[in-house]
C-alpha cells in the first residue's frame, strides 16, 4: 500500500483552523442572528415586495447560504477523513443541527413565494437583476405541487436531524468501524474493497467472502438502518404526494418518471447482449467455466499488475486531458498544485472516492483511497471530472447552482473516457490492448448495467417497505435475483454475495442515486461517439460549455448543440451500443 505519508492531504484551514476553532461557534450565532432577522423582516410580506425589496431579499438568502455552506462544508469534509474520531463526528452533529435549527426561519421565503400568480412572478423577472436568479426562482417553483404548510414543512426539517439524517450518519460511521481480516491482517472497507482487482483469485476469493461473512455478521443493524431510511422517506412521500418512491429524486434531477423509466427498461433489455456476453468472453480470458462474484473486476492473468506511483498517476491523467482540451489541463492543474486533495486510504478515512464543492465560487476537494492500482488512476480521472466540471460553474450564482446527479456524472465519466482512451492509444501490445479494453468495458458495465440492477433492487426494496419492515433474508433474495439477471450465467452469484447490498453506500445517503450513473455513461457515450466520428464543430469548446451549463440549463438546451435528445429511447440505446462497438474490438483481438 502506498504510505500516507508520502501522499497529498487536503488543508481545510481556509475555511476553519480546526474543530476548536471559535470562528464556527461565531458564524454558527451568526447564521443564527440573520435568519431570526430575515423571518422578523419578510415573513408574511413577500407578496408586497417591489423589485428592489424583493432583491435585496435574494441577496441577504446568497450571504447566508454562503455561511451555512461554509460550516457544512467543513464539518463534512473534517468528518470524511476521521469518523473514528469523537470531536469531529461531535462538530459535525452540532453544526447540522444548528443549522437546521435556524434554517427552519427560512422555510417561509419559497412557501410564499410559490404563492405569487405566474403574472407578479413574470413580473419581477422582468427586471434584469432579478432574472439573473432565474434558475433559482425556477427551480424553487417546481415544489409549488410537492409543498405542505410552513409548520409541517418546519416539523420534518427539525425532525430529519433525528431521522433520515441520522440514520445515515449511523451507517457511515457504522461501516467504518468493520474490520476486515485479509492474509491475517485487518483492513477497513475502502482498503479491503481494493482486492477485487488483486492478481491472486486466492487473495479475491478470502477477500469477496470476508466482505461479505462481515456483511452477515452485521446485518441486522444495517437491515434495520435502512428500514428506517425507507421508511423516513415513504413518510415524507405520502405526505407531499409523490407518486413513486423514485419521484422526489426525479423532480430534483428535472427527469421525468418516464425518462427514467424508459432508461431502466432499455438497459434491462441490454443485460443479455452487453453484461452476459463480456461475462462469457472475460470467464474464457480467465480459464474458467464461470467466474466467481469477487472475480467480476479481476485483472486477466497475462495484465500487467503495474502500480503507479503517485505522480504517474498525476501525469497520466494531466496528460489526457491536455491532450484533449489544454483549457482543460489548466482547470484540472490547480488540484495539484495546491492541497485540495486527500489521496491515501488511513485508519476513520471513509472508502470510496468524492468530489465536493461547498461553496459555489469557490475550488472543489477531492477524497481519494488511491493505492496505485490502475483503476486508481481512472478513479483519479473521475473525480478530477467532477472538480474541473465544478470549476467552470463558479459564476452561475451561489443560489442557480445546484447539484443535478443526472449531469454531474457527466464531466467524471468523460474524464475517465479521456484517460482510457490515451491509455489504449499508447499501448504497445496486443495483450495490454486486450487487457485495457476488458477493464474499461468492465467499469461501463458496472457504471451503466450494474447500477441499473441497483435502481431495480431498491424499487423493490421501497415498494415492499410499505407493507412493513423488510426482512434481511427478503432484501438478500431480491438482491441475488436482480444481480443474477443482470450479470448472467456466466457468474456465480450465491450465498457468498448475498449481502453485499450492504455495501452499496448511496442505498443510504441518497436513495434512487445509482441510475444518475447510468444516464450519465449513456450520455458520454453519445458525446465520445460524436467525438470520434467528428460530427460536430469545435466539439471540444461545446463540450466546456456544455458543462458550465449543466446545473443552470434544461437538457434540451446544453445537449442541442449535438443534437441529442435524452427523452428518446433511441438515446439511451446509443449510448448502450458504444459498450458493444468496444465489445467488439474486444472479440476481434481476442
Amino acid at each position: 500500500m502506498t504510505k500516507c505519508k508520502k501522499m497529498p492531504e487536503w488543508d481545510l484551514s481556509e475555511y476553519y483552523k480546526g474543530t476548536d476553532d471559535k470562528k464556527i461557534d461565531e458564524d454558527i450565532a451568526q447564521y443564527a442572528k440573520k435568519a431570526n432577522d430575515f423571518a422578523l423582516k419578510y415573513r408574511g410580506k413577500v407578496a408586497k415586495l417591489d423589485a428592489d425589496a424583493f432583491l435585496g431579499a435574494l441577496k441577504e438568502i446568497e450571504e447566508m447560504d454562503r455561511i451555512a455552506s461554509t460550516l457544512g462544508g467543513f464539518a463534512s469534509l473534517n468528518s470524511a477523513t476521521q469518523l473514528t474520531n469523537p470531536k469531529a463526528s461531535a462538530l459535525y452533529q452540532r453544526v447540522v443541527e444548528a443549522l437546521n435549527d435556524s434554517g427552519k426561519n427560512l422555510v417561509f421565503f419559497a412557501l410564499e413565494y410559490n404563492k405569487l400568480s405566474e403574472k407578479a412572478v413574470s413580473n419581477l423577472l422582468s427586471d434584469e437583476r432579478i432574472a439573473f436568479y432565474k434558475p433559482y426562482l425556477k427551480r424553487v417553483r417546481k415544489y409549488k405541487p410537492f409543498e405542505l404548510s410552513e409548520d409541517i414543512e418546519k416539523t420534518l426539517l427539525e425532525k430529519d436531524i433525528t431521522s433520515g439524517s441520522a440514520w445515515v450518519r449511523f451507517y457511515e460511521e457504522f461501516m467504518s468501524r468493520l474490520a476486515y481480516t485479509v492474509g491475517g491482517k485487518d483492513y477497513n472497507e475502502a482498503e479491503v474493497s481494493k482486492f477485487s482487482m488483486d492478481a491472486d483469485p486466492k487473495v479475491r476469493e478470502e477477500a469477496g467472502k470476508e466482505i461479505n461473512r462481515v456483511s452477515k455478521e452485521h446485518s441486522f443493524e444495517v437491515a434495520y438502518i435502512y428500514n428506517m431510511i425507507m421508511k423516513d422517506k415513504a413518510v415524507e412521500d405520502e405526505k407531499r404526494g409523490f407518486k413513486l418512491p423514485m419521484s422526489s429524486r426525479n423532480l430534483a434531477e428535472k427527469v421525468s418518471d418516464e425518462t427514467v423509466e424508459s432508461l431502466a427498461k432499455t438497459v434491462k433489455a441490454n443485460y443479455k447482449n452487453i453484461a452476459w456476453r463480456f461475462y462469457k468472453l472475460k470467464a474464457k480470458l480467465l480459464g474458467v467455466e464461470k467466474i466467481e462474484y469477487w472475480d467480476r473486476n479481476a485483472p486477466l492473468p497475462f495484465e500487467d499488475d503495474k502500480k503507479y506511483s503517485w505522480q504517474e498517476a498525476v501525469d497520466s491523467v494531466l496528460k489526457a486531458y491536455n491532450e484533449f482540451s489544454p483549457k482543460l489541463h489548466s482547470v484540472a492543474r490547480d488540484f495539484f498544485d495546491k492541497p485540495w486533495i486527500d489521496v491515501a486510504p488511513k485508519e476513520g478515512k471513509r472508502g470510496g472516492a468524492f468530489c465536493s464543492s461547498p461553496l459555489v465560487d469557490g475550488h472543489p476537494f477531492l477524497l481519494l483511497n488511491f493505492v496505485g492500482k490502475r483503476n486508481d488512476v481512472l478513479t483519479l480521472a473521475h473525480e478530477l471530472g467532477h472538480g474541473c466540471h465544478h470549476q467552470l460553474r463558479r459564476n452561475n450564482g451561489l443560489l442557480n447552482e445546484t447539484s443535478r446527479m443526472t449531469t454531474e456524472e457527466v464531466a467524471s465519466v468523460f474524464g475517465e473516457m479521456l484517460v482510457f482512451q490515451s491509455m489504449l492509444n499508447n499501448a504497445k501490445t496486443r495483450e495490454e490492448k486486450i487487457s485495457l479494453l476488458a477493464m474499461k468495458i468492465n467499469d461501463m458495465i458496472n457504471t451503466a448495467i450494474r447500477q441499473i440492477a441497483f435502481h431495480f433492487f431498491e424499487v423493490r426494496a421501497h415498494n415492499e417497505r410499505k407493507q412493513g419492515e423488510v426482512s434481511v433474508e427478503r432484501l438478500n433474495e431480491i438482491w441475488l435475483e436482480e444481480m443474477r439477471e443482470s450479470l448472467g450465467p456466466w457468474v456465480n452469484v450465491d450465498e457468498n454475495s448475498a449481502h453485499i447490498w450492504e455495501q452499496i453506500g448511496h442505498f443510504f445517503f441518497l436513495p434512487f442515486y445509482v441510475y444518475a450513473y447510468s444516464f450519465a455513461d449513456c450520455v458520454v457515450n453519445s458525446l465520445y461517439w460524436l467525438k470520434l466520428q467528428g460530427k460536430v464543430q469545435d466539439f471540444e469548446d461545446k463540450y466546456l460549455e456544455l458543462l458550465s451549463k449543466t446545473a443552470i440549463g434544461d437538457y434540451e438546451e446544453i445537449f442541442a448543440p449535438f443534437g441529442l435528445n435524452p427523452e428518446s429511447e433511441a438515446f439511451w440505446q446509443g449510448g448502450l451500443n458504444l459498450i458493444s462497438y468496444y465489445l467488439d474490438e474486444l472479440e476481434a483481438l481476442i
